[in-house]
């Protein structure tokens, strides 16, 4: 039926989260430079003709496992509840996403930085234009008097860039997820 989405075959579905399992481990273990299609066929247990059918490239594979990642956080935005979901104050809400986007960036960092390098992606594109949406709505309604695009983008940028990576280096975890609560807030604060 055209409109509905196609079933992924049972093993399709355990090659693909094989691949992107072995890829995880990989960025874990070797950074951005010990993942090579070579050694996630080989981790993964499968061929890498494999990998080129399913992702395209090594940057298909990247975009695919920072997307897992970036859909699961959509989603919890869109349909979760409370204060990361609909329900709560803007504010709150935007505290919430920053707590986890932080996050989010902090646990994958390597692959968050290697994905910035990739280029320009459909499925990438649509998914900063949510981010953009999102947090430009929840600014203009507990900020309206901000240029509420401008500080969102200027909030966002810090989150992908090597900048975090030497902080997490030398300050650590806590104080870059502390840092970005208390830059957030500061936004937030009336005048």
């Amino acid at each position: 039926m055209s409109g509905e989405p196609r079933k992924e075959r049972a093993d399709a579905a355990r090659n693909r989260r094989a691949i992107l399992d072995a890829t995880a481990a990989l960025f874990a273990e070797h950074g951005a430079a010990g993942v090579t299609m070579e050694r996630v066929a080989a981790a993964a247990g499968v061929g890498k003709g494999t990998i080129f059918h399913r992702f395209g490239s090594r940057a298909g594979l990247l975009q695919e496992l920072v997307g897992e990642r970036a859909f699961a956080l959509r989603e919890a935005v869109v349909h979760g509840p409370p204060p990361l979901g609909p329900g709560a104050p803007a504010a709150e809400r935007l505290l919430a996403y920053f707590d986890a986007m932080t996050e989010l960036a902090l646990d994958n960092l390597d692959l968050v930085v290697a994905y910035q390098t990739l280029p320009e992606h459909p499925e990438r594109e649509k998914l900063h234009a949510f981010w953009a949406a999102h947090i430009t709505g929840l600014l203009r309604e507990a900020r309206p008097e901000l240029d509420a695009e401008t500080t969102a983008a200027l909030l966002m940028a810090p989150l992908g860039s090597e900048m975090v990576v030497r902080a997490r280096q030398t300050v650590g975890r806590e104080r870059i997820r502390q840092s970005m609560r208390d830059l957030v807030s500061s936004v937030l604060a009336p005048r």
